[in-house]
């Protein structure tokens, strides 16, 4: 088939794909109700609903804003009503027959920054309801028949404060109207709790005791929350206070804390304990060499106050010096997890290891036998560079997507090997501007020079400013013209840049800015057909000089000809005045190194304290991010485009873990410390090129190809940086000596085969 026939195949399909879209939304949404992308709205009384609409999961998670009046059937908010708006920043609920709200209600809302509730027949309404997030907006509540009761109170502390508890009233027992500031049922007070002690000191398997203690009217109901702790506990209640016993007191329970929380219908309140629990150290691990930049011999110890750690080399004590010290790569309150790195051991540093760790409750020992190698090239033996833990057995299920799924990224890399052997010497194209790859002039693959001692060495002046110190070697890094330069354009004679009017972009909010502009979410109308509008990202320029319009029409022309499932879509320009604007599709789950990181072992650190609900990707989802990654570098080899800086932060995430190759030009800013700047204004992406684009001018299919291994490597690290532990002139020799990334923990063995060989 040729390429026009397959692109109006794929157009007419995708034309289907909409059309079905908009049919099932459609079907979804309410009589009584009009539903949009991000927008719900119920205003007409008949027929009327009684609930809030039931879509799509997707589509209930797009949506922003919910506006709901004039409903007479409408009497409760249950717990699953809103349960699957989870991103619903905007509600309005008013002149509805609204009685009763569920206290978990809005649970999953936590984006929620507007609630109007006023005009319904709310007469009562708890604290509980609103208890998972920080409200910092207005609560409106005018208009509704509110009890003066003790229940009602909290709404007073509430609104004390803003213009809108002027305007509330409540209606007492009597069915006398007053002032909602004036409030003050008899016996209504806020819970207050105190935990003593606040710190718990006592060595493992001992006993300890803390007492909460609370006060408030009616009388707060006390609780502990015990549920992660691993220690045998007892609680005796009282009316206003509770006592914790604690028999037994494990290690694992060290540092943790115990919430003590006082509620009634009024409030809340909360008091901490903090367990400290002493205890000898164990060296749970002690392992033997592995081979990264330097080597390192691995151990976990644990113990409380932390153990003094001693090693000792054929029973001598080893005296730690700059070539030989422990390192402690993470720490938590029970566990150091470390290595003792050895740079460049030889033969006299074989033999027995033991490593002795101490605190004043015991000590522990345990010894390994190190027999220590050369550098190691890319053909590593299996017993030597595979040290980790054979990963757990999968169910069969898993198994056979594992397995369908190396298989497709192979074979993903046999046709990219293909395309590199047919196009790879003639490349012609960067992704960030066209220009040659190769040149024959005898400068342009001048080979790095490694100058020691002697009357030869070059002084600074001579290399200029942009030379690298490795060791006690200084290396020219050699600005590349095929990076920093645009040239000639072999573009497509028939291109045709879509031009899309101002008036039909609707600025929404900002998602980042790079050295060209700024970068936002706006809506784009008439874009589609049959889709009044859509979400887009727009890319602005920042100067529209002369040379910045040049660079902008020729790179819209280079990424109009662009047209494949796993490359972001390119819709078009807007010129009429500046800022000039290229408009793209927006993914819904931004760059994919923040994905994978957000959802790896570490996602708690990424979650700005909110409550998430992400799960950690399975090695099968891996697999398929991988996939897809490797077919649009498939496409842009076939094109003679080559990409110069892919990476993971370069990869888009939109629905359904559907992952695109794209690059807004925010990176270097983002992640800026990915790229290593070279005499002041140029960046290069250092942990992602091979030794040949480091040390001669060379980018082609082959340096995408290395690349594409460490953005595997990436993948299956959740998002970790590339040789984290050294530094950019580390990482510029340990390259430039073809060492390799190690294989990561959860990475099968047929993957880690795939990276090497990429590299």
């Amino acid at each position: 088939m040729d390429s026009g026939a397959g692109e109006y195949g794929m157009a007419r399909f995708g034309f289907l794909v909409v059309l079905m879209g908009l049919w099932r939304f459609s079907d979804a949404c309410p009589e009584s109700c009009t539903c949009s992308i991000s927008r719900i709205v119920c205003i007409d009384s008949e027929p009327g609903i009684e609930d809030f609409p039931v879509l799509t999961l997707d589509d209930m998670e797009n949506i922003t804003e919910i506006h709901i009046a004039n409903q007479n059937r409408l009497f409760d908010i249950s717990d699953s009503s809103l349960r699957n708006y989870i991103n619903l920043r905007n509600l309005t609920i008013t002149k509805t027959r609204l009685t009763s709200i569920s206290s978990d209600a809005f649970y999953n809302n936590t984006r929620l920054q507007y609630v109007n509730l006023r005009d319904n027949n709310l007469s009562m309404l708890s604290w509980r309801t609103f208890q998972n997030f920080n409200i910092s907006y207005p609560l409106l509540l005018a208009g509704n028949p509110l009890d003066c009761v003790c229940e009602n109170l909290w709404i007073k502390l509430r609104l004390q404060e803003e213009m809108e508890s002027s305007e509330l009233t409540c209606t007492d027992e009597r069915g006398v109207t007053m002032d909602f500031a004036t409030l003050t049922p008899p016996d209504c007070v806020v819970p207050k709790v105190e935990v003593i002690p606040k710190t718990v000191t006592e060595m493992e398997g001992g006993n300890a005791q803390a007492v909460c203690t609370a006060s408030g009217s009616p009388v707060p109901l006390i609780q502990w929350n015990l549920d992660m702790l691993s220690t045998h506990f007892e609680i005796e209640s009282l009316d206003m206070e509770n006592s914790l016993s604690l028999t037994g007191l494990s290690p694992d329970d060290n540092g943790k804390v115990i919430v003590c929380s006082a509620e009634n219908m009024v409030g809340q309140d909360e008091a901490t304990l903090l367990l400290n629990i002493l205890f000898p150290p164990t060296i749970q691990h002690l392992l033997s060499p592995e081979r990264d930049h330097h080597w390192c011999i691995p151990f976990t110890v644990t113990g409380n106050p932390k153990p003094v750690l001693h090693w000792y080399h054929e029973n001598k004590l080893l005296e730690e010096q700059d070539y030989i010290r422990t390192m402690i790569h993470e720490s938590t309150e029970n566990e150091d997890h470390g290595c003792l790195q050895l740079v460049n051991p030889t033969h006299i540093h074989n033999g027995e290891y033991r490593l002795v760790a101490k605190n004043e409750f015991g000590r522990d020992e345990k010894t390994v036998l190190a027999q220590f190698i050369d550098p190691p090239n890319i053909s590593h033996p299996d017993d030597d560079y595979y040290p980790d833990p054979p990963l757990p057995p999968l169910d069969d299920s898993v198994a056979v997507y594992v397995v369908v799924g190396i298989a497709g990224v192979a074979l993903t890399g046999c046709v990219l090997m293909v395309i590199i052997l047919k196009y790879g010497r003639n490349s012609k194209f960067g992704i960030k501007g066209s220009s040659s790859v190769i040149s024959n002039d005898d400068d342009s693959a001048s080979p790095l020079h490694h100058v020691s001692n002697g009357n030869n060495t070059p002084s600074s002046s001579e290399m200029g400013p942009d030379a690298v110190i490795i060791g006690m070697t200084k290396i020219p890094v050699i600005e590349n013209p095929q990076y920093f330069r645009n040239s000639g354009s072999m573009l497509k004679s028939d291109t045709f840049v879509h031009h899309i009017k101002r008036h039909n972009i609707v600025l929404k909010r900002e998602l980042g800015e790079g050295a060209f502009g700024k970068v936002f979410l706006a809506e784009c109308y008439n874009l589609v057909p049959d889709q009044e509008k859509i979400h887009v990202a727009v890319k602005t320029l920042k100067e529209a000089t002369e040379s910045g319009r040049a660079d902008f029409y020729r790179e819209a022309e280079l990424l109009t000809n662009l047209q494949h499932e796993h490359i972001v879509t390119f819709y078009g320009v807007c010129v009429e005045s500046d800022p000039l604007i290229m408009v793209f599709e927006y993914m819904k789950h931004g760059d994919l190194n923040k994905f994978l990181r957000s959802h790896g072992p570490d996602a708690v650190l990424m979650a700005d304290g909110q409550h998430s609900i992400l799960v950690e990707l399975t090695q099968s989802q891996m697999l398929h991010i991988a996939q897809q990654i490797a077919a649009g570098m498939v496409y842009l080899a076939s094109q003679h485009f080559v990409h110069r800086d892919l990476a993971t932060r370069n990869c888009l995430v939109g629905e359904n873990l559907l992952v695109k190759i794209g690059d807004f030009g925010m990176s270097r800013d983002v992640y800026s410390t990915d790229y290593y700047r070279v005499g002041g204004h140029t960046m290069l992406p250092i942990r992602w090129m091979p030794p040949e684009s480091i040390m001669y001018r060379r980018f082609t299919t082959e340096s995408d190809v290395w690349s594409l291994g460490v953005v595997l490597w990436e993948i299956f690290t959740y998002g970790k940086q590339p040789w984290y532990q050294l530094s950019n002139n580390e990482v510029i020799e340990c390259i430039t000596q073809v060492r390799v990334l190690q294989r990561p923990r959860t990475c099968p063995k047929e993957v880690y085969d795939l990276m090497l060989g990429c590299w």
